[in-house]
């Protein structure tokens, strides 16, 4: 069998918008097809077609050779088509392994009681088989964005599939867990299923990839061997233009401490952390899954509370207890789960916008609707958030737009820091430039900003300074001028420089 999967022809349109026109893609079996395109390309789109998500308002769809038409995801699913998505399908108040076994639990007394102790050891076994350190009988809810990702990947593998989709699969995940999960995907490869490989990360489909199709604006332009076409020809396939620069230029002028923050201790995941942040200076901070970066981020921000430390603001001390505590001390924070905690998804753009300084736009606890207007016109038009309208529900933007609006929200405040937890997760390659010249921005007028990041090229392309983290602890700083990855991945994996890494 040649073709395992065939779309020929796909158009599906939204009220005001045609997501896909006249969209071709085909898979064959044992082979890693990569799908790329900008955010609102329909890359996404067409595979929920797939999937039985939405339903192709033209086209067909073959699959081994047959016409394939999906009800729900579920029955894709029994038939042979599983997808991982960007936006994690998981229920947090449940256990790892009842999310892995979720409408699928193995069985005892006439299949009519679940067997607990069954799930529990077959999920763990899984999780085991790939390398993992995760508990089957945690609770989701518990996890970092990367564990949850992790997890949905071990969700996916209980099922036989003859197609496997993954979106994003590695935008929360390190150069070590990216590692694992390739030597995953290169076993179902040689396993004879075909993968349909959706990742704005363009360096590291030479690992993998045999194929690459470009989509833009909902439309097909081009399908090609990986082996046959370069980077830079793919981004302007992307976005219709040449991007000769991937990290915009920055006038750096470093000046005074902003923030410090002195011996932070919360349980096992910050062990005694000491950093500083100087005005006009961005910071990266790295470090493998678990190490204690986004729990660093949360508790100067006050989303967490502390045992014990000190965090100073320009030599003024304060113990964050919560996050209007923070603000008010001039700190934002841009969540790596921009979704689950940095908006309001069915709330309009406008609102989310506004929605940290309603304060300063209203008078006797009334808001000014002609100043938030004025505000939220004037950020949209110097962020470049493409929006239909101020009023639109913003769970319908793209990701990039979406952090946009995240991050106007703070330049209207006027922050002293600005911590970005992962900033381009999710986000294709024009918008990342985008968002990496308003990081700029922010530490040009002379913020304290932090980057925390798990793109080793993003760490090294836009830090002044790097600190790297290994099991609540950091392990080493190094300048930009002497970053290297290698050394970088010595200090994440906690070794001496020299030291052979597993």
């Amino acid at each position: 069998m040649d073709t395992l999967l065939r779309m020929e022809h796909i158009t599906k349109e939204f009220p005001g918008v045609r997501a896909l026109n006249m969209v071709d893609f085909d898979l064959r079996p044992g082979e890693i097809h990569a799908l790329i395109g900008e955010n609102g390309a329909g890359k996404s789109t067409l595979m929920k077609v797939l999937t039985g998500i939405y339903t192709q308002d033209s086209g067909k769809i073959t699959f081994k050779g047959k016409p394939f038409v999906s009800a729900n995801p579920k029955d894709a699913q029994d038939k042979g088509i599983s997808m991982i998505h960007q936006e994690f399908n998981l229920i947090p108040d449940l256990t790892v392994a009842e999310n892995i076994f979720i409408s699928r639990e193995p069985r005892r007394l006439k299949n009519l009681i679940i067997d607990d102790a069954a799930m529990v050891r077959k999920s763990q076994d899984l999780i085991e088989s790939l390398g993992l350190k995760i508990d089957a009988r945690s609770i989701i809810n518990n996890f970092s964005v990367a564990e949850k990702q992790m997890v949905e990947i071990v969700k996916a593998l209980v099922v036989d599939s003859d197609i496997l989709v993954l979106d994003e699969p590695t935008s929360a995940l390190s150069e070590k867990e990216v590692a694992k999960l390739f030597e995953i995907i290169v076993k179902l490869k040689a396993d004879g299923v075909g993968i349909i490989y959706i990742s704005h990360r363009l360096e590291e489909f030479d690992a993998i990839v045999d194929r690459v199709t470009v989509l833009r604006d909902g439309a097909f332009v081009a399908t090609r061997n990986w082996q046959d076409v370069g980077i830079p020809d793919l981004i302007k396939m992307m976005v219709g233009r040449t991007l000769t620069d991937q990290y915009p230029k920055r006038d750096a002028r470093i000046g005074d401490v902003v923030l410090r923050a002195d011996h932070i201790v919360r349980g096992k995941k910050l062990k005694d952390i000491s950093i500083i942040v100087r005005s006009g200076e961005i910071l990266g901070i790295d470090g493998l899954m678990g190490a204690g970066r986004t729990e660093l981020a949360r508790a100067i921000f006050g989303a967490d509370r502390i045992d014990s430390g000190t965090v100073w603001i320009n030599g003024n001390s304060f113990s964050p207890k919560s996050p209007t505590d923070a603000i008010r001390q001039g700190i934002a924070y841009l969540p790596e789960d921009r979704k689950k905690e940095g908006l309001f998804l069915d709330l309009e753009v406008d609102t989310n916008l506004l929605s940290a300084n309603l304060a300063r736009y209203s008078r006797f606890g009334i808001v000014d609707d002609a100043l938030a207007r004025s505000v939220v016109d004037r950020k949209i038009a110097e962020l470049n958030v493409k929006t239909p309208s101020v009023r639109q529900i913003i769970k319908y933007l793209s990701g990039g737009n979406q952090q946009k609006v995240l991050v106007a929200r703070w330049l209207c405040m006027d922050a002293k820091v600005v911590i970005f937890d992962e900033p381009t997760r999710g986000i294709d390659v024009g918008a990342k430039y985008e968002i990496y010249s308003l990081m700029n921005a922010v530490a040009e007028r002379g913020a304290a900003v932090i980057m925390i990041s798990s793109e080793m090229s993003e760490i090294l392309g836009m830090s002044d300074r790097i600190i790297v983290m290994c099991e609540g602890r950091i392990t080493g700083e190094l300048s930009a001028t002497e970053a290297t990855q290698e050394k970088i991945m010595h200090l994440a994996s906690n070794l001496a420089y020299g030291e052979e890494l597993k």
